[in-house]
């Protein structure tokens, strides 16, 4: 990982600290999971991995600074997006997805 994305992960853990998430390495980023499934990871340059249904990733898609995630070339599935770094630069903003991410967690 990278500056940034150490960065962001700095700022997601401080945002989650008393939720009881847990924080792992994974896919060359770091993932914080809730009951454990990933819930978002920070990956390098500062993007957010946003975990969502696939139904509400598409409308999201429409926002300004998400896309479909990639990982090593490919596409992900359609519950995985990437959030750009402007679209995270206040911790309002960042709040706002991580509260996304927890809503379309699946349930146990």
């Amino acid at each position: 990982m990278d500056v940034a994305g150490d960065e962001l992960a700095d700022r997601i853990r401080a945002l989650l600290a008393a939720d009881g998430i847990e924080e792992r390495r994974m896919f060359g980023s770091r993932v914080f999971l809730q009951d454990g499934k990933i819930l978002v990871g920070a990956r390098k340059g500062g993007v957010l991995l946003l975990r969502v249904d696939a139904e509400h990733g598409a409308e999201l898609l429409l926002r300004p600074g998400v896309s479909r995630a990639r990982m090593g070339g490919s596409g992900m599935s359609a519950n995985w997006l990437d959030v750009s770094p402007e679209a995270l630069r206040s911790d309002d903003e960042l709040v706002a997805w991580l509260d996304i991410a927890r809503e379309d967690l699946p349930a146990a």
